[in-house]
C-alpha cells in the first residue's frame, strides 16, 4: 500500500561530496546528544532533560539541522505548536531540502495552518519537484489543505491527478486514503454517485474504512435512500470505528485528519 516512506524523525541526506567531513562532524554530534543523551529519556515524561541533551549539541554546532528538527519534533506531539515552530524554522534554514517538506507536513497535519502549508509546498515542488513526504505526495497535501479552506474544485483536481498517478505509474498500487480523499472531493461538489463509487474502492481494498462507510451513508441520504439504509451503514460506520477502524496513517495517533469521524458514544 505504502510505496514511499520517509521516518518521522531519523532521515537525512548527504547532498554533496564537498560536505562529507561537514555530516561526518554531524553524525558525532548526534550520535553523543542525541542517541546516547537524548533518547535515553522518554519526552513524554522527561521534556526537560530531552532538550537539554539537543541544547548542548548545538551549543558544539548549531547548524545542526537534525537537532534542530528533533527539538522541535515532541513539542508537535504535545500539541504544542507554537513551540516547536521555530526550532523546525531552523531545521528549514539549515537543511531546506530535508525539512521544508517536512514543515509542510506539520502544518498541513498537525498545525492546521492550511495557507502557510501550501506555500511550503508550492516552494518544494518548484525546487525539488513533486516528490513524497509521509507516504504521500506534496500534492496530495497540498489538495488536502485546499478541502479544508473550501476550495473544492482546486482540490478534485489535485485529488484525481494523485489517484491516476499512483494506479498508472506505480505498478496499478491503490491507497484508500487517496481514495478517501478523491471521494470527499466529490462529496463536497455533491457528485454522489462519483463520490460512491470511489468510496467503495477504497472499501473494496480496506472493508472496514469507518470514515469511507459514514461519507458513503451521507451520499445515500443525499440521493433520497430510506433511512433504515443508510442509518443501518452509519451504525456499521460506528461499529468498526470503536475497534479502531478509521484513516490508516501514522500519525493519526497524535492528531485527528482532515474529515476523520470521531464518533461519540451515546
Amino acid at each position: 500500500m505504502k510505496n514511499i516512506t520517509l521516518g518521522f524523525c531519523f532521515f537525512f541526506t548527504f547532498l554533496s561530496f564537498g560536505q562529507v567531513s561537514l555530516n561526518k562532524a554531524h553524525d558525532g554530534i548526534i550520535e553523543e546528544y542525541l542517541t546516547n543523551c537524548a533518547e535515553k529519556h522518554n519526552y513524554n515524561i522527561e521534556m526537560s532533560e530531552w532538550q537539554t541533551c539537543l541544547d548542548e549539541g548545538l551549543k558544539k554546532d548549531s547548524t545542526v539541522a537534525y537537532l534542530w528538527q528533533e527539538k522541535a519534533m515532541p513539542y508537535f506531539k504535545c500539541k504544542k505548536y507554537e513551540v516547536g515552530m521555530p526550532y523546525l524554522d531552523k531545521a528549514v534554514m539549515y537543511n531546506k531540502q530535508e525539512w521544508l517538506p517536512y514543515r509542510g507536513f506539520i502544518k498541513c497535519i498537525f498545525a492546521k495552518t492550511y495557507q502557510d502549508a501550501i506555500k511550503d509546498f508550492e516552494e518544494c515542488i518548484k525546487l525539488y519537484g513533486n516528490s513524497y513526504v509521509m507516504d504521500h505526495s506534496y500534492n496530495f497535501y497540498i489538495a488536502l489543505c485546499y478541502l479544508q479552506l473550501n476550495e473544492y474544485n482546486k482540490a478534485e483536481k489535485l485529488l484525481d491527478d494523485y489517484v491516476n498517478d499512483i494506479y498508472k505509474n506505480r505498478d496499478h498500487l491503490e491507497h484508500p486514503t487517496a481514495y478517501f480523499y478523491q471521494g470527499i472531493a466529490k462529496y463536497e461538489l455533491k457528485k454522489w454517485d462519483e463520490a460512491i463509487a470511489i468510496f467503495d474502492k477504497a472499501l473494496k481494498i480496506y472493508p472496514e474504512f469507518s470514515d469511507v462507510k459514514f461519507y458513503k451513508a451521507i451520499c445515500w441520504f443525499k440521493q433520497g435512500k430510506p433511512k433504515e439504509e443508510f442509518m443501518a451503514l452509519v451504525n456499521n460506520a460506528k461499529e468498526d470505528a470503536s475497534k479502531g477502524f478509521s484513516i490508516n496513517e501514522d500519525n493519526t495517533v497524535y492528531e485527528t485528519y482532515p474529515y476523520q469521524r470521531k464518533f461519540i458514544k451515546q
